[in-house]
């Protein structure tokens, strides 16, 4: 299903609400973007959601990563909607081909990450191949955690926006 601009500016709160988090799993950002409306058209929407995201605070994001399932998984720690399931899906596409070795590879690069920030890698996985995915894990790995943060956050915010534009028609 997708909907209009026009459409998600006049649909009653709840639906809204359940379209907005199949977008980004922070209730706080969710929330922030119901309050803009009414937005009136995609740029203004797009642009409400980066100046909503930008002005969380980091554990709103680290709640929004929540809902994302680790690279080569298909669930998250916090349930997404079932519509960002399947977009969770076509962003890892790649993953369904890789082979066991790569698999792996991320499996592993997933764990030390975890370890090491306390929360999901996170990277826009639309457009990357397995290979890809892994060397950014690996490479991230070396950044301090406030750095690590910010570009996590960078990561999440291109995914809402692909979200978004898959949502809009």
């Amino acid at each position: 299903m997708t909907v209009s601009v026009a459409e998600l500016d006049a649909m009653p709160a709840a639906h809204a609400v359940e379209l907005l988090a199949s977008c980004c799993g922070s209730p706080k950002w969710v929330t922030n973007m119901l309050t803009r409306r009414p937005f009136g058209s995609r740029d203004a929407l797009l642009a409400a959601a980066d100046e909503v995201w930008l002005s969380l605070h980091p554990d709103d994001w680290r709640e929004a990563f929540a809902h994302h399932p680790r690279i080569g998984e298909r669930t998250g720690a916090t349930p997404q909607t079932a519509r960002g399931q399947a977009w969770s899906a076509g962003e890892q596409a790649d993953m369904d081909s890789a082979g066991e070795r790569l698999r792996q590879g991320l499996a592993e690069a997933n764990r030390e990450y975890e370890a090491r920030f306390g929360y999901v890698y996170i990277v826009c996985a639309t457009g990357k191949t397995a290979e890809e995915m892994l060397a950014l894990a690996r490479a991230r790995l070396a950044n301090d955690p406030d750095t690590e943060l910010v570009t996590a956050a960078r990561e999440q915010q291109k995914i809402t926006h692909l979200r978004l534009e898959k949502l809009l028609r």
